[in-house]
């Protein structure tokens, strides 16, 4: 068996194997998608890593890039994202060899570190080939009651022009901080919220804030989940306002937000009820961000998309 990085002409197969092995009822599989989340990326183009036997492809392993960074440190970062092996060729290990395969790579060309938040059942794998546990996100709820007549239309308020100086502000004021955030301009925020074709957001875009959301089905009721709120420090009253108004018709019972905007409803419970994060060092100290405390997050830096 033969294990390569993948070029743009594998991205037929490498579609079949991940239909092949996990359907398509977590995430759509096409080539806009692909070509969305592992070339169209303003962090750069994926890692993408195949196992091929007899001229066809069995296993992918995709590293999607992402920067982070502290202070005027940049990091190269990975997200461990797209995997599948064919079912006609599971049992074999080639999860785990792609996995070592990128990151040798990776620490070939000097990258610094990958993260991911896998759920329970992925998770020991992780944990055995040398990942870190560093917590479970930190998450703000609040109550919502949903008005009777649900109209969520998945509407951009706003352009994206009234946000620039909003970015670089927020960007200067994380800077003077000790903590790893993920560095945001205009094309990363048209890229993350307003093209991403997995999912539709409800995007206000105003020169004080940037928030965008969506509704998660969660069993018997929902939830509206604040992927992201940038807002400038003296409106925060009149971001909370506009979340409240934002999710008034959108029949969520739960509204869900990272507390580190500081974006903070009174009636509302904060506590460690996100995903569990982790960590594994490429080319860094491998405990050198293992404190949850040391990230500054959104939810949408960190959820599955």
């Amino acid at each position: 068996m033969k294990f390569r990085e993948a070029t743009h002409n594998d991205i037929p197969q490498i579609l079949k194997v991940l239909k092949a092995s996990l359907g398509e009822t977590s995430s759509k599989k096409t080539e806009e998608v692909w070509r969305y989340k592992h070339i169209d990326n303003p962090f750069g183009e994926s890692l993408v890593l195949v196992a091929e036997e007899e001229g066809e492809i069995v296993g992918v392993r995709a590293f999607m890039r992402w920067k982070w960074q502290k202070g005027d440190e940049v990091y190269s970062a990975f997200r461990a994202v797209d995997t599948a092996t064919h079912p006609a060729h599971q049992g074999k290990g080639i999860f785990k060899k792609l996995t070592l395969k990128a990151l040798e790579i990776g620490k070939e060309r000097g990258d610094h570190f990958v993260f991911n938040t896998p759920n329970s059942q992925s998770k020991p794998g992780y944990l055995k080939m040398g990942w870190e546990g560093v917590g479970k996100l930190k998450v703000h709820l609040r109550l919502l009651f949903p008005a009777k007549n649900i109209t969520v239309n998945h509407k951009v308020s706003g352009n994206l022009n009234d946000c620039r100086e909003l970015l670089n502000s927020f960007y200067q004021r994380l800077k003077v901080t000790d903590r790893l955030y993920t560095p945001k301009d205009v094309a990363y925020i048209k890229w993350r919220y307003l093209n991403n074709p997995l999912q539709r957001y409800e995007v206000l875009i105003h020169k004080e804030y940037f928030i965008a959301g969506y509704v998660k089905a969660r069993g018997k009721f929902s939830e509206f989940r604040l992927s992201e709120a940038i807002v400038s420090p003296g409106s925060k009253k009149a971001a909370k306002s506009a979340i409240l108004e934002l999710t008034k018709s959108s029949g969520a019972i739960i509204l869900s937000i990272s507390p580190n905007p500081g974006i903070i409803f009174k009636t509302g419970i904060s506590g460690n009820f996100g995903p569990a994060l982790t960590f594994k060092s490429i080319n860094l100290p491998q405990s050198h961000f293992s404190k949850l405390d040391l990230w500054f997050y959104s939810l949408g830096d960190l959820e599955l998309f």
